[in-house]
């Protein structure tokens, strides 16, 4: 109880809600940095895995890199992004956030699961749908727009989910390159072996994972249609998960 009685104080000290390191200037950090990165990687991974979905060509590549990228370890890419471009402030569009490595470790990282997931999802979409909607004189374009891109919706937005949980948890390692972000309170708890700020910081990380996640939940429930939700008329979400792990040849289903 004392332990988690200084962690309460910890995070109810003036110091942390005041200044350069408080609680709401590191959060609006983590969150530029999540929200920048996520948000890029989506405007180019969903195109991408839409597009192969559509035409269902591509499927193993697409699993492949996801896999690959997948397997790659983020602060191996945050190291190898500052050897690459160093340590400098970023301009234009990314110039609200701290550090560029930070945002080309997080952009990979986020990329994989929304193009391996917007595949998937637009390619096992119902031949006889796809049928149907060129009987009824739909082009491609609108046939993906109008019909297959919403069937594959839920399986979109868990890829999305999935892509920003994974970088507001492990955006905590942009510390390590100066990036701020409420990775401070954990490198800088290790440094001096102070518990209390490193199990705050976590904390802190682990309740914003659960925000974007019930905050992404509550998008999906807007877009997506009532009846998909239920799992009508799109696959069957293990088979999904299968084929985005590389378990599953996309051509079998």
């Amino acid at each position: 109880m004392d332990f988690l009685g200084d962690v309460g104080e910890f995070l109810v000290a003036h110091d942390r809600w005041h200044g350069d390191e408080s609680i709401p200037t590191l959060l609006g950090e983590h969150l530029q940095l999540t929200f920048v990165s996520v948000l890029l990687a989506a405007l180019v991974a969903l195109p991408i895995g839409l597009a192969l979905g559509h035409v269902q060509r591509g499927g193993a590549v697409a699993i492949n890199v996801a896999n690959i990228g997948r397997a790659l370890p983020a602060l191996a890419l945050l190291i190898l992004a500052v050897q690459w471009v160093g340590i400098g402030e970023p301009t234009g569009v990314l110039a609200p956030l701290h550090s560029i490595p930070a945002f080309i470790a997080m952009f990979a990282l986020a990329t994989p699961p929304m193009l391996a997931n917007a595949y998937v999802g637009v390619a096992s979409v119902d031949e006889e749908i796809r049928e149907s909607a060129r009987g009824m004189g739909l082009t491609g374009r609108q046939s993906l727009v109008r019909v297959e891109l919403p069937l594959a919706l839920p399986l979109v937005m868990a890829g999305v989910k999935t892509a920003a949980v994974a970088v507001v948890a492990t955006a905590t390692l942009a510390a390590y390159v100066d990036a701020g972000g409420l990775g401070r309170y954990i490198v800088d708890g290790f440094a001096v072996s102070d518990e209390v700020r490193v199990f705050a910081g976590g904390l802190l990380v682990a309740l914003l994972a659960v925000a974007v996640e019930l905050s992404l939940a509550g998008l999906e429930r807007v877009l997506v249609s009532p009846g998909l939700r239920t799992g009508g008329g799109r696959v069957d979400r293990r088979v999904a998960e299968r084929i985005t792990e590389g378990a599953l040849d996309p051509s079998l289903t």
